[in-house]
């Protein structure tokens, strides 16, 4: 199998890819996909950024608007009521209450005629790790929303610096010039992370975008109202958990005392990450035979990269071993006899 065959097999997404394929090639790296593939050396460079670790970008959907005073109550939290400026797809600045306001209302005005309220508006949210410049992050997604949106929706962008993280929120007007509906699905958020990383790697900023299975991590299992339901927890100082945690525990105790199993989706992680590795040695095996230095050097890393990711594991994976664990120390104290204790002085303290 060839680099980029395996590189394909090894980082290909978990929703199912549309391609075309060349007739006189072997049906296996896709000639066009929905799906970006690396060819040639940007198959090298592209393995080097993830066995050596390049920062991942994050493309979540945060919201969906529904109304006028929907649109613009979240106009006013990304503005934070005018103290972060707001960029419209023309270059303006909005930050007058008036301009916000009208925006929400032009955005909603064209959904009048529906019977019901519909989704005006949807919020997207784009990342990078503390440390990276966050102009350069505002830049990579300025103009990711011009080449992805500009020709059929309006949309806004601001910069939030207020925390370790940089990030972008971007909210695009979901009725486009020709009643397209914005409904951003996997294939599309998976585009627009190849486009971020893209775009900030031409500004100078290591970044990729590639599958958590393809980096040697587990589902995560956390949706955005989970992560800031445990956030305004922390915040408030409370013990309580959340819901959603509390039957992860619960479960993950269970299965460390054998009353339960696993999830079926953590078998099938593990099944695929079986492949994941099978393809990464594989192609350490085709940058070796190529007898180049740097190629062997990058073989080296995966086999590396390899040895560090020995299993896949999934939240409810960690959270059971974590309690085996705990489990088997509190069993081993409790069967343990107690140290035996030397025989008191009866001389001592005389």
């Amino acid at each position: 199998m060839s680099l980029e065959s395996a590189l394909w097999e090894a980082t290909r997404p978990a929703f199912r890819v549309r391609y075309i394929h060349d007739p006189t090639t072997p049906r296996l790296v896709p000639l066009y996909a929905s799906y970006g593939v690396a060819t040639g050396s940007t198959a090298r460079a592209k393995l080097a950024r993830i066995v050596r670790k390049a920062p991942e970008v994050v493309v979540k959907v945060t919201g969906r608007q529904r109304g006028g005073s929907h649109v613009k109550a979240h106009l006013d939290y990304i503005g934070r009521k005018g103290d972060v400026e707001i960029e419209t797809r023309d270059g303006e600045i909005l930050t007058a209450k008036e301009d916000i306001a009208d925006r929400a209302a032009e955005w909603s005005d064209t959904l009048n005629w529906r019977s019901r309220p519909t989704v005006s508006s949807v919020s997207l949210i784009f990342s990078m790790p503390e440390g990276t410049d966050p102009d350069k992050v505002l830049g990579a997604v300025r103009a990711l929303a011009h080449a992805e949106l500009s020709d059929n929706h309006d949309y806004v962008l601001a910069l939030h610096t207020d925390t370790p993280r940089p990030h972008v929120h971007l909210t695009v007007q979901a009725e486009g010039l020709d009643r397209t509906r914005f409904n951003p699905r996997p294939v599309q958020l998976n585009r627009f992370r190849e486009r971020f990383a893209r775009e900030l790697r031409a500004r100078g900023v290591a970044a990729e975008a590639t599958p958590r299975r393809a980096r040697g991590q587990g589902v995560a299992g956390s949706s955005m109202a989970l992560v800031k339901l445990r956030a305004r927890l922390r915040t408030e100082g409370s013990r309580q958990i959340t819901q959603s945690d509390r039957r992860t525990n619960e479960q993950a105790i269970a299965v460390a005392r054998g009353q339960d199993q696993l999830p079926p989706f953590v078998a099938a992680g593990t099944v695929r990450w079986r492949e994941i590795r099978r393809a990464y040695e594989q192609t350490a095996a085709a940058l070796d035979a190529t007898g180049q230095a740097d190629d062997r050097e990058l073989a080296s890393d995966v086999r590396a990269f390899l040895d560090k990711h020995q299993r896949m594991n999934a939240t409810p994976e960690v959270f059971a071993a974590h309690h085996a664990r705990r489990i088997g120390a509190e069993q081993s104290r409790a069967v343990s006899p107690a140290p035996d204790r030397p025989p008191k002085d009866p001389g001592r303290g005389r």
